[in-house]
């Protein structure tokens, strides 16, 4: 098949959809597919052309709404050349043009929406959910409604997609999700990332990866690793990510307060194996979000054998959990000190089995190859 994909930006700070797509595109070249990106990105941005897969640029983009002329246009002219056209994520000006081509060429299309429809999005930002619903009769939910297929990461996902607004109306479908593979030549990543880090040397490292943003619940982490630090000595917190907010100058403020700043390393934006090193250096993953569709940083955490310490506001809880692949708790800082609490109270050994849970999990539910096949069962469907 030829596939299309519609999105606002292929920028990696945009997090685990970009990554997504990125991922499940190369599996599918690999598997006989062609699959094209279009975007709202300038074509002249490195991140553009650094993609992997083929990229057409419609923008610059204008405003947050990232509105960008030529992009209706390039659709109307193009989509027939593709045997589905999958839109990416919501709120943006690509969703409302493909909703409007599509439907002039009266051809299907499926729309992922990437956890853009959690109702936390409502409770914290009641403004921001006010503005929306000024055009969401008018746009979003024409293109949810009229779409073959609304696709779906997870159960929980789903369910929650309802409770944002009430006109709503969409052909749900759930599908995997996933991530491939790490790479697994630990020894050598680890001692590279030493080599960078020297001061995670001989330390238990708890990592967050992540963009550095409210929505993750990074306070919670540094109020929470700052009451357990006095009592585990070799305890260390490697917090990995954009500050996209300017919030990572608050949180060190905050880290400096409570007496462990010296116990926090911030590298920024990871990487490669930058990125795969600081997880295998690490003995568990932390994420006590308040909000995470899917959590691509968890099932990577996953497949490198850590065990994740989330809240129950990521959307895969249920599955970490009944697989004993980590700890959940809620979305507060009594909650992710109950998992870190937990996790330290375990033995070598319970850590290490732990450990093996989550490889296990990762293959039987997260696996890239799941996750590229059950996309094509979906588009096949609704195309036949």
């Amino acid at each position: 098949m030829k596939l299309l994909h519609v999105m606002s930006s292929v920028d990696a700070r945009y997090g685990g959809p970009v990554e997504g797509v990125r991922q499940r595109g190369l599996r599918l070249l690999e598997m006989g597919h062609q699959v094209e990106v279009a975007c709202l990105d300038d074509p002249k941005a490195p991140h553009v052309e650094s993609f992997p897969l083929t990229v057409h640029a419609l923008g610059p983009p204008r405003g947050t709404y990232s509105y960008a002329a030529p992009f209706r246009p390039w659709l109307r002219a193009h989509a027939g050349d593709f045997d589905a056209v999958i839109v990416s994520g919501l709120w943006q000006y690509h969703g409302f043009a493909a909703w409007q081509v599509m439907r002039e060429l009266r051809r299907p299309y499926v729309v992922f929406t990437h956890g853009m429809l959690d109702p936390w999005f409502k409770q914290t930002y009641p403004l921001k959910h006010l503005k929306k619903w000024l055009y969401w009769p008018w746009a979003e939910y024409r293109v949810l409604r009229d779409a073959a297929a609304v696709l779906f990461t997870s159960e929980e996902e789903r369910l929650l997609a309802r409770q944002s607004f009430w006109l709503y109306r969409a052909r749900e479908v759930v599908v995997s999700y996933g991530t491939q593979l790490p790479p697994q030549d630990a020894a050598s990543l680890r001692e590279d990332f030493l080599a960078v880090h020297p001061e995670l040397r001989d330390k238990r490292v708890l990592l967050f990866l992540g963009r550095l943003h409210v929505k993750k619940g990074c306070d919670l982490l540094v109020e929470a690793f700052a009451r357990v630090a006095a009592e585990q000595p070799r305890l260390h917190l490697l917090m990995a990510g954009p500050d996209q907010t300017g919030w990572a100058s608050q949180l060190k403020t905050r880290a400096q307060a409570l007496g462990v700043a010296d116990r926090i390393t911030w590298p920024g934006m990871l990487q490669g194996n930058a990125k795969w090193g600081a997880f295998y250096c690490s003995e568990a993953f932390l994420l006590p979000s308040h909000q995470e569709n899917f959590g691509i940083a968890v099932a990577e955490a996953l497949g490198c054998g850590l065990p994740v310490l989330i809240s129950d506001k990521v959307n895969i809880w249920r599955e970490v959990h009944a697989a004993r692949a980590g700890f959940v708790a809620d979305d507060s800082q009594a909650g992710t000190l109950k998992n870190l609490q937990a996790w330290l109270a375990l033995s070598p050994e319970d850590r290490a089995a732990m450990g093996q849970r989550a490889r296990s999990l990762f293959a039987d539910r997260f696996s890239i190859d799941r996750m590229a096949t059950t996309l094509i069962d979906a588009v096949k469907t609704v195309h036949s």
